[in-house]
């Protein structure tokens, strides 16, 4: 097994990191090492950007057919309600 150490570590990041380590029922120890096997382990399909998973997911239901309406050379002001 390996050793490795985090130099400057942002004090936010830490306790962050201890408050989901405690949240979890683990040292922050092991929260550091879940969270770095996670970040390289290949669970499934990598896609290249959000929209391309949301492609891959939606696909089977038929996705969502949206009319983009025309869009006017000049809309005009823009009235705001209270």
């Amino acid at each position: 097994m390996a050793t490795v150490s985090i130099r400057d570590l942002d004090d936010g990041v830490r306790d962050r990191l201890r408050v989901r380590a405690a949240r979890n029922g683990r040292s922050m120890e092991a929260e550091m090492r879940e969270i770095l096997t996670a970040a390289v382990t290949d669970d499934g399909p990598q896609y290249p950007d959000f929209v391309s998973m949301l492609i891959d997911v939606f696909h089977d239901v038929g996705g969502v057919h949206l009319e983009i309406p025309a869009r006017e050379a000049h809309p005009g002001p823009v009235e705001f309600r209270s």
